[in-house]
C-alpha cells in the first residue's frame, strides 16, 4: 500500500500550486484526504473527498481557495491551491481513509504518503 505525493514547492503569496497523490489501486478504494503540518505544530485537516468524488470537505480557512478532486482511472487525488498565503506553508500529506468515521480526523486514515513541502513567501 503506497501513496506518493508530489507538486510542492516555493511560491509567492497569491500564487498557486497543484498537489498530486497517486495511490495503489487497493488504497484508492477509499475516501482520500489532505492534511498539513507546519513546523512545531500538529498535523491538521485540509480537505477530503469521498470515493465517488461526490462529497468534498474543507477546513474553513481554505474554503474558496483550495479544491480537492480525484481521477479514479488514474488512482490520483489532487489539491488545487490558489491565493496562497504564507500561513499555508507546511508539509502536506495525502492519506487514505479506511473507516466510516469523520473525514476530518487523522485517526480515520490508515495510509499516509510521505509528504510534500509547500512554502509560500510573503
Amino acid at each position: 500500500v503506497q501513496l506518493q505525493a508530489s507538486g510542492g514547492g516555493l511560491v509567492q503569496a497569491g500564487g498557486s500550486l497543484r498537489l498530486s497523490c497517486t495511490a495503489s489501486a487497493r488504497t484508492f478504494a477509499y475516501g482520500m484526504g489532505w492534511f498539513r503540518q507546519a513546523p512545531g505544530k500538529e498535523r491538521v485537516f485540509v480537505a477530503a473527498i469521498s470515493w465517488s468524488g461526490g462529497r468534498t470537505y474543507y477546513e474553513d480557512v481554505v474554503k474558496g481557495r483550495f479544491t480537492i478532486s480525484r481521477d479514479n482511472a488514474k488512482n490520483t487525488v489532487y489539491l488545487e491551491m490558489n491565493s496562497l498565503k504564507p500561513e499555508d506553508t507546511a508539509v502536506y500529506y495525502c492519506a487514505a481513509r479506511t473507516t466510516s468515521g469523520s473525514y476530518y480526523s487523522t485517526f480515520e486514515y490508515s495510509y499516509w504518503g510521505q509528504g510534500t513541502q509547500v512554502t509560500v513567501s510573503s
